[in-house]
């Protein structure tokens, strides 16, 4: 379930129906934002499940792929990248602006067919250029204000499969509605 943003959910549905990709931050989106050290000073970070079947369920059911856009360089990431498929990993990334361009043209896709989730300030840039744009429950403020919808959900708590599951369900109402198209690519 998400609470509309800025828009009205009309214009959610629209923006839903319009993503090709999906991109998210990952401390405070795909994790409830601690980190854990060790004596030996070994990261630690928590996934949830949830989160990650988001993903595939994003891939099989809505032909959406997923991508993470981060400042920060983990290993625990990489390898949570490596088990749910994703190949879109941006790893110590100081310009999103720069990475969301890159991905943009790499693709062949517009603005408008890239959905972005994200928690902080260093996010806020890259929702105000994406097709539709959210954040966790829990966000700052600062992207709550400029966001299309706020996620139920907390970051590392289903955030994610809030608007995994808000996409796919407008890709199937887009696909039921008698005499309506699905917007392709």
């Amino acid at each position: 379930m998400v609470t509309p943003g800025k828009n009205n959910g009309r214009e959610l549905q629209e923006k839903g129906r319009q993503i090709r990709l999906l991109l998210t931050d990952c401390d405070g989106v795909l994790t409830d934002g601690s980190v854990y050290y060790s004596e030996r000073g070994e990261e630690m970070k928590r996934f949830s499940v949830r989160d990650g079947m988001g993903a595939e369920r994003l891939r099989k059911l809505a032909n959406v792929e997923v991508g993470i856009v981060t400042g920060e360089v983990s290993l625990s990431l990489q390898r949570r990248a490596e088990k749910l498929g994703i190949t879109e990993l941006y790893l110590g990334a100081r310009d999103k602006l720069s990475v969301l361009d890159d991905i943009s043209e790499r693709r062949n896709l517009k603005l408008e067919q890239i959905a972005y989730i994200g928690d902080d300030t260093n996010d806020v840039e890259v929702m105000k250029r994406v097709g539709l744009s959210a954040c966790p429950a829990d966000a700052t403020r600062f992207a709550k204000e400029v966001v299309d919808y706020v996620c139920e959900n907390r970051g590392g708590y289903g955030a994610f499969r809030d608007l995994a599951e808000f996409i796919i369900a407008t890709k199937k109402d887009c696909a039921a509605s008698p005499g309506r198209k699905e917007v392709q690519g």
